[in-house]
């Protein structure tokens, strides 16, 4: 925050942040005639869609008062987008002008009153958003003046010819120092002790508290060759302080860390281990960047151990010399002091001191840390250490984004070292100076509360270079990617593009080089998107752009990116200068899903890139399914409704490439991949619910490691998980969502051959089985499980020989059936055993739906026992494996040979789990405890599912997680988590103490379905609810309506539950043919008449089959995606007061109900002619129209205005 004073002496309190799509309208209102002359007519839009960096001055009422927008080339086409460095060179040699530290102003407006104060605001928030800055440039017609607002920061250095326009433009600068200079750096003095106190305090009371007042008087006065204290200061006060040390614990680090892409941190020596013995087939990674920031999507494998190679390191080290004398001339600290605006980003403040021996953690908002498998070998080092260690460091908030000022002089305080290492806690907040290191990966067998980042010497250059590859780069790439799994690949590429620019098929490529001190460290190779249809109708890219502002030829594919981890912190200025370079506008990567066999799909492999942490994931679209037959020429094209690719996108465009990263350093572990565990995780990556067939567009494996093991207990006191290999799992944030499975059944021991009934049998219910799982014994609660049970089909000839014993009553026993009888296995050998049942609600609650699948598994042959408990296996003796199995009935019993028995009976939580929970001192009362918050007895364990069960306290025992969606349950754990990772969410309030009482109520639909014996196809999508017998939910007054077409039998039934508000309550579904079920959860909470007036429609035998009613032309809108937010916006409209003598419609609405008027005609009646007669139809018919247009890709079949 800032405050502005006008010339009138009136005040105002200001900050800074990114332009919005709707700042627009305002920033319009702002233009004036000469601002069109000094930059032209721009389309705001355009501008914006186009800008690497637009910031937006508010007041405290966010009211907007400045825009500035910056891009990375001229404007008024003064010089080529790629093309332009050689131009300005020219114009003044003494201005260093590069891309890496140059931006251009394309438009500046401001309120006139306040107008310098606000360009100068704007101006220093952008030096302290963009670090590596230090020119910008204003190209304006030579017979300009630059009026009196932008003339008091830029200077002009000359004049250009411009190849479009007749006349020449002026070109005016501005430089950091003049608003946000570098600070200067020297060693520590004891005198500067009262400068750094008061800015230390802020952050940390402890070591004060552990070495006395003066602790940092003595650790200035203990400097010796190995120590070393320095500080930044401004107008001779210190402002930061930075204690470095070249004693450094090398053998914890090599203990705990893979340091293998930088040589251990180490010299290299004749002596070093760097392979394994030929006996061990252990590969190393290709770097920690490389395989790091794919966080296990496609793993890159080997690595050379020099990332910079010898021969050139004399050559990097003397650039770093040359480029001290073009620093100095950036680095003057101005007298004036320098007022603190507020970042870009708007986070919140952040703490800057450190204590000694911590270390740094730091992932994405959507990266969860888990260990990695161990490896077997690991490299020895024997040479001297080369890195020294940062033991303290901390600096003002103010100067916070010149962090990176210290690392030139400590640097050249250790002369013999090339790298500098920091440590910090894991759940420190990232700070700007370590956003510049490089995150170690730590070995699986790390128990270390802390993480590691390093930093090269050469990390310092800011001579890199992109440009377009030749052939004289090729040696160098070979050298840079000789270790990647798809080398060959990247060289392949490089050479097509060096001999024809292009595919053979025609399509458009493009090869990058980075290079520093005339090495390659970088190779990059895009294609123009030949698929960008496709990808807009089946990805959410328009979160993130205006598709219509792009043209096709700006979308690029990228397929190679490798760049040494040394320059890492360079990624988006490599993929900046891509862009530029390349005439681009948006970037996309794809991650194909791997085989079960752990292969790439060969047809469509790229290389790993190492820039997918900076990257943004792109929520894949759900998608209508089309009735294409009966839609003709209407329906989409082939390139919208073509079979789904089944690859996760990852984007960038050039709105991003200057975007913050905000980075959480937490450990979140999932315990479980169930649908609650799978939509938490796909929620902190997209913050947003997923869909049925995502997980292969989610790609999850990108941004989440993924380990397999079983949880055997949790020790709360140390944070960290066991698993039943040993392993330990740490975590700052425990999610368990392992869910209820199908147990083993314990039989009752129960001996048929003394005629018992299940009266005279003890309850075996609450047992557990001990003994051995028969091998032919499957209860599936995976996939894993099933893949299990049909290899045993396939390898005992169980299609052509030999009982199958079913047995349970849920609606998995009916597929299971289904299933068998498909694979060939004759109905007559298959027995279903249904035990007595736990209530009267059957699994199915539809009686005409049970007949119809009773009839079909009698017609098979399927023989059925009711109310059968299992009393023994093979009569007694040895279960494994099963020949006979036997059960007691409330007549007589039955026994029955058995070759595979497959067990439904009540799901309950997994012994292991339970045996964790409870020895950690859980509560558990025959689930999970929780709160409505998802919290468990331990605020740093929160549990959701159906392995939980909310506390007595809310008295509401017969509501679980069980009765609401499991992905809702999943979205709603997420974002009641969020407010913990993302400090640019509003703080969380907490409910007033009634309503903690109460437990939450969702509203998503829960859906039911499956293939169930007789081929059919079975669909129930119904509200959250207490289960209750259909008959006896009907035989309720306020029912509603049932709406009902086709018949069971016949495979046609389909039935539509509309409750008391004409609302879908309720959708069933049963037919032989297979339907589009992600269209009809659509229908679920819509409004009747929003189905073409089913119910009218339906009452006048206008409706007969509810099949083809749903795959008619004017509802395929209603199954869109983005459906939801019309309503949305055309619920606004009628919200909102859009004529000042007239009431909004929902305000007439309120006024009907409270009776402060009275219509004469019906209030419907009144309301409809209100509307007819205002703005609000054409407003509604405005919007609707607009959102079929935006939308005509996907929903051709309908007209506009115009088309006939």
């Amino acid at each position: 925050m800032s405050v502005l004073t006008s010339p009138r002496g009136k005040a105002e309190v200001v900050h800074c942040r990114r332009t919005e799509s709707q700042d627009v309208y305002c920033i319009k209102s702002l233009i004036r005639k000469f601002t069109c002359k000094l930059f032209g007519e721009l389309n705001i839009i355009y501008l914006l869609e186009k800008a690497n960096l637009a910031v937006t001055l508010c007041n405290d009422k966010e009211e907007i008062m400045a825009q500035a927008t910056f891009l990375d080339y001229p404007n008024w086409n003064v010089a080529k987008q790629d093309d332009w460095v050689s131009v300005f060179r020219e114009l003044d040699s003494d201005i260093p002008c590069t891309p890496l530290n140059t931006l251009f102003m394309h438009l500046f407006v401001a309120v006139d009153e306040y107008s310098v104060g606000c360009c100068k605001e704007i101006l220093r928030t952008v030096y302290k958003a963009v670090p590596e800055l230090h020119f910008i440039f204003l190209i304006v017609p030579s017979y300009m003046s630059l009026g009196s607002t932008l003339i008091t920061v830029f200077d002009q250095v000359g004049n250009i010819p411009c190849p479009t326009y007749e006349e020449d433009f002026a070109v005016h600068i501005c430089h950091r120092h003049s608003h946000y200079p570098q600070l200067h750096v020297r060693k520590a003095r004891v005198e500067d002790h009262d400068d750094l106190m008061p800015i230390f305090m802020r952050y940390d009371t402890i070591l004060k508290e552990t070495y006395g007042e003066y602790f940092l008087a003595e650790l200035i006065e203990a400097q010796d060759e190995e120590n070393h204290a320095v500080v930044c200061e401004v107008e001779g006060t210190a402002v930061g302080f930075m204690s470095v040390c070249s004693r450094v614990n090398m053998q914890l680090l090599h203990e705990c860390f893979d340091l293998g892409p930088f040589h251990g941190l180490c010299f290299p020596h004749p002596d070093d281990v760097l392979e394994a013995p030929q006996e061990l087939s252990v590969r190393r990674s290709q770097d920690a960047e490389l395989r790091s920031s794919s966080q296990g999507s496609q793993k890159i494998v080997e690595e050379s151990q020099e990332p910079v190679f010898p021969d050139t390191m004399e050559n990097i080290q003397g650039n770093i010399a040359k480029e001290a004398a073009s620093k100095e001339a950036l680095t003057a600290v101005q007298s004036g002091s320098v007022s603190e605006p507020e970042d870009i980003e708007k986070l919140s403040d952040i703490s800057t001191g450190y204590a000694q021996d911590h270390r740094v953690s730091s992932r994405s908002l959507a990266s969860f840390l888990l260990p990695e498998e161990p490896v077997q070998f690991r490299p020895i080092y024997r040479g001297a250490s080369a890195a020294f260690c940062i033991q303290l460091f901390f600096i003002d908030e103010k100067y916070e984004a010149r962090s990176l000022d210290f690392m030139n002089f400590v640097f050249s305080l250790f002369s013999d070292k090339n790298f500098c290492i920091i440590s910090l806690p894991r759940l420190t907040p990232e700070f700007i100076l370590i956003q510049n290191f490089m995150k170690m990966v730590p070995f699986s067998t790390c128990t270390l509360e802390q993480d590691l980042y390093v930093f090269h010497r050469a990390g310092l250059l800011k001579s890199i270079h992109i440009r377009f590859a030749t052939f004289l780069d090729t040696p160098g790439v070979e050298n840079l990617v000789s270790t990647l799994m798809l080398n060959k690949s990247i060289l392949e590429d490089l050479d097509r593009y060096n001999v024809a620019r292009k595919d053979p098929d025609g399509t458009l490529l493009q090869a990058f080089v980075a290079e520093v001190a005339e090495q390659i460290v970088g190779i990059a190779v895009i294609r123009n998107e030949m698929d960008i249809e496709y990808i807009r109708s089946h990805y959410n890219i328009e979160d993130f752009i205006y598709f219509s502002h792009h043209q096709r030829e700006e979308h690029g594919h990228m397929h190679h990116f490798a760049l040494n981890p040394i320059f890492r912190h360079y990624t988006k200025f490599f993929l900046k200068e891509i862009l530029r370079l390349g005439f681009k506008s948006c970037l996309y990567y794809p991650v194909y899903p791997k085989s079960r066999e752990g292969k790439f799909q060969n047809p469509y492999a790229h290389s790993l890139t190492s820039a997918l942490h900076y990257l943004v994931p792109v929520r894949p679209r759900r998608q209508i399914v089309y009735p294409l037959e009966k839609l003709g020429i209407n329906a989409p094209s082939k390139a919208v409704s073509k079979d789904p690719m089944s690859y996760a996108l990852n984007h960038t465009n050039r709105k991003l490439t200057l975007a913050p990263k905000i980075t959480v350093n937490a450990k979140i572990i999932v315990v479980g991949a169930s649908s609650v565990g799978v939509s938490f995780l796909e929620t902190l990556v997209f913050c947003h619910c997923f869909n049925d067939k995502d997980y292969a567009l989610m790609s999850l494996c990108s941004w989440v490691n993924v380990v397999v093991g079983r949880m055997t207990g949790i020790d709360r006191a140390a944070k960290h998980v066991v698993l039943s290999t040993g392993e330990i799992v740490l975590y700052d944030h425990l999610i368990l969502c392992t869910g209820r499975q199908y147990q083993v059944p314990c039989p009752t021991g129960a001996d048929i051959s003394q005629h018992l009934t299940n009266r005279e049998v003890p309850n075996s219910s609450r047992r557990r089985y001990t003994g051995k799982v028969p091998c032919n014994h499957f209860t599936l609660n995976e996939e894993e499980d099933c893949f299990k049970a049909l290899t045993w089909i396939r390898n005992n000839s169980i299609t052509t020989e030999g009982n199958v014993i079913v047995y349970g009553n849920t609606i998995d026993t009916y597929t299971t059936v289904e299933t068998l009888l498909n694979l060939g296995v004759s109905g007559s050998r298959i027995h279903l055993v249904q035990p007595p049942p736990a209530s009267t609600i059957t699994c199915i609650n539809n009686y005409s739906v049970e007949s119809a699948v009773a009839d079909a598994l009698a017609a098979a042959g399927v023989t059925i026992y009711r109310d059968a408990i299992l009393a023994q296996w093979n009569d007694g003796l040895h279960p494994d494996p099963i020949y006979s199995a036997s059960f007691t009935t409330p007549t007589k019993p039955f026994r029955l040979p058995c070759c595979m028995f497959f067990s439904f009976c009540e799901k309950n939580v997994d012994y292991e789990t339970f045996k964790a929970l409870n020895d950690s001192c859980l509560v558990y009362d025959g689930r999970l405890v929780i709160d409505a918050n998802f919290h468990t007895n331990d605020i740093a364990i929160r549990a959701a599912g159906s392995l939980t069960k909310f506390s007595n306290r809310y008295y509401s025992n017969e509501w679980t997680h069980s009765n609401f969606s499991s992905k809702e349950i999943g979205f709603q754990l997420a974002a009641a988590m969020l407010h913990l990772f993302d400090p640019t969410l509003e703080p969380v309030t907490e409910p007033p103490a009634d309503l903690d009482r109460l437990i939450p109520m969702y509203k998503g639909a829960k859906i039911q379905g499956g293939i169930l014996p007789g081929s059919y196809h079975y669909l129930h999508i119904a509200k959250p609810a207490i289960p209750t017998p259909l008959e006896v939910q009907m035989a309720q007054p306020n029912y509603g309506l049932e709406i009902v077409t086709g018949s069971a039998k016949n495979g046609t039934y389909f039935r539509i539950h509309i409750n008391e508000y004409n609302m879908v309550e309720t959708i069933t579904c049963l037919s032989r043919e297979p339907f589009p079920a992600s269209n009809y959860i659509c229908l679920f909470g819509q409004h009747e008449q929003l189905l073409n007036n089913l119910c009218a429609r339906y009452d006048e035998n206008l409706i007969t089959d509810l099949y083809s009613y749903f795959t008619e032309p004017w509802c395929l809108a209603l199954f869109h995606d983005r459906f939801i937010d019309l309503r949305k916006e055309l619920r606004q409209i009628l919200a909102s007061k859009e004529e000042e003598d007239l009431p909004s419609i929902e305000q007439l609405a309120h006024q009907i109900e409270n009776e402060e008027i009275n219509p004469i005609e019906k209030p419907r009646q009144y309301l409809k002619r209100v509307f007819e007669e205002s703005i609000y139809k054409t407003l509604v018919e405005r919007r609707i129209l607009d959102y079929l247009h935006y939308n005509r890709y996907h929903l051709r079949m309908y007209a506009w205005p115009g088309i006939i």
